[in-house]
């Protein structure tokens, strides 16, 4: 494997000048012609340049706190390259297993550069797709060396789940719904292979040993990962959530992502499934919950009261055809809301600034109306992130003395190609046209992680060739692959009708 090059160890004391400085976007003006110190990670100063007797002479930038990610998984290949573009979540899910396991660490590596090169300083990985090849500690170590490596700050939630491997019903139930020439197939594949509730919470505690006695702290923070209500049992659940309020690790799940999750939800617990969650000691602040795109107002407003936080993943939404969540209901009900990317940007390249215009642009509010200011919008895309991927003690998304210096930079040159009058608000081009492309250098912890569009601490664009190859390597030499790429695409023609009954809304309790 590729040897990735080695940052330094200790960032130094180092200043930009800025043509602009946003310190908190919609909470705070922009300010103009200013310097900004770092050192020992954190930033030291901003000063501005008419006082320090200096002017920026240099290319001009426009500063901003780097982004977060609060739902993702660390995948690196897309879903268009496996031919799953147009499939809904349920059928879409299967698709996955069409990319053969290798490296894990070239896998999380060339997935967290994407993230970084688009201004990602925290970013959540539930890891639902085990690479395999090797124990699962040892495939998680591989993981946290690439987010070092990398430079990437990473929640590493753990993927639990112990019923439904196949749709949201007892596999058996699903499996006489398929045509039988694919049923053998998929059940040797999707089948759950449960595992009790005290084995997969040993588990996290040893990627939790593994991740301190490695130095990877820094980087990594180890939390549950069950996968969904419908893919957990209530003993299972039960025991994540003693096991977070004894041990205060965090805890990351999806929940009511689709319409027939909805629907699901409603037949299995007609008493409310936030209400069920809130029952067995669920609900906590150390909880973020994924997607939420069907929950109704009272649902939310329990999720407000308990200090939970939801990942709205917007394009991801948009592009399995789950529908559009209600953020702005969200945030009237007082929900702390996080942007999620659920590997799934709208361009299918992990591009946070334009993920963060996109979920803007729907949610805003329609003519005069105002339903998502722009306050709340830098909440969504860096303030609150990092709680879910570090913890109720980790903070940012602003740039001030003493706070941690993640920091993107814009070429504001490129930004603003067209200037025409010198008094433009900067978050307003950001806003109107920033994305990846714009991006000179990233920040974080004071390391330089991206200059000139490159990932510092990898040879990413070696690492990606050896990943594909590695891939294409084991695809070409795997008869089977061949066929059991046709059982996924029968598989998800006879899920349609199978969903569109709604008998599998009763079959589970």
């Amino acid at each position: 494997m590729t040897t990735p090059q080695m940052p330094d160890a200790t960032p130094t004391r180092q200043s930009f000048d800025c043509a602009w400085l946003l310190t908190d976007p919609g909470a705070a003006p922009a300010q103009a012609d200013v310097r900004v110190a770092v050192s020992g990670g954190r930033v030291a100063s901003i000063d501005a340049l008419e006082a320090l007797g200096a002017a920026v002479t240099a290319r001009r930038l426009l500063a901003l706190p780097a982004l977060s990610n609060a739902h993702d998984h660390a995948r690196t290949v897309r879903s268009a390259t496996l031919g799953a573009f147009n499939q809904p979540l349920e059928s879409w899910l299967p698709y996955l297993g069409l990319a053969p396991g290798v490296d894990p660490y070239l896998c999380a590596a060339t997935s967290f550069a994407r993230s970084v090169r688009h201004g990602v300083a925290n970013l959540m990985v539930h890891y639902t797709r085990v690479q395999g090849g090797m124990p699962y500690v040892d495939e998680a170590r591989a993981v946290a060396r690439a987010a070092s490596d990398v430079g990437v700050r990473i929640g590493f939630a753990i993927a639990m789940r112990d019923r439904n491997g196949i749709a949201y019903c007892d596999d058996a139930t699903v499996l006489k719904a398929l045509r039988p020439g694919i049923r053998n197939a998929v059940a040797q594949r999707l089948s759950v292979k449960p595992m009790a509730p005290a084995q997969q919470l040993a588990l996290v505690d040893e990627v939790a040993a593994m991740v301190s006695e490695g130095g990877y702290s820094d980087h990594v923070t180890v939390q549950y990962g069950p996968a969904a209500v419908q893919w957990c049992s209530t003993p299972l659940l039960e025991a994540i959530a003693q096991a977070s309020a004894d041990t205060g690790r965090p805890v990351h799940m999806h929940l009511l992502e689709t319409k027939y999750q909805r629907a699901w939800a409603d037949a299995a617990h007609p008493g409310g499934i936030v209400q069920f969650l809130d029952s067995i000691g669920f609900l906590s602040p150390r909880l973020t919950l994924a997607h939420c795109t069907w929950a109704r107002g009272d649902e939310l407003a329990l999720l407000a009261e308990r200090g939970v936080t939801i990942a709205v993943n917007t394009s991801s939404n948009l592009g399995l055809k789950s529908g559009i969540a209600p953020l702005p209901e969200m945030l009237k009900r007082g929900c702390r809301v996080a942007m999620g990317l659920d590997g799934m940007a709208f361009d299918e390249d992990d591009d946070a600034l334009r993920e963060m215009r996109l979920a803007y642009s729907l949610h805003r509010g329609w003519g005069f109306d105002t339903t998502m200011t722009r306050d709340q919008l830098w909440g969504f895309a860096a303030r609150h992130g990092p709680r879910s991927v570090g913890g109720a003690l980790r903070s940012g998304g602003r740039i001030e003395p003493g706070a941690p210096a993640d920091i993107v930079l814009l070429d504001w040159d490129a930004l603003d190609d067209d200037a025409l009058f010198s008094d433009i608000d900067p978050l307003d081009l950001l806003l109107a046209r920033g994305n990846g492309r714009h991006i000179a250098q990233v920040l974080i912890a004071g390391r330089s992680v991206v200059e000139g569009g490159r990932v510092t601490g990898i040879d990413e664009t070696a690492l990606r060739a050896e990943l594909l190859a590695r891939m294409r390597a084991a695809l070409s030499s795997d008869a089977a692959s061949a066929s059991w790429r046709g059982t996924v695409q029968a598989l998800s023609e006879d899920l349609a009708p199978f969903y569109r009954s709604g008998h599998f809304g009763g079959c589970c309790d």
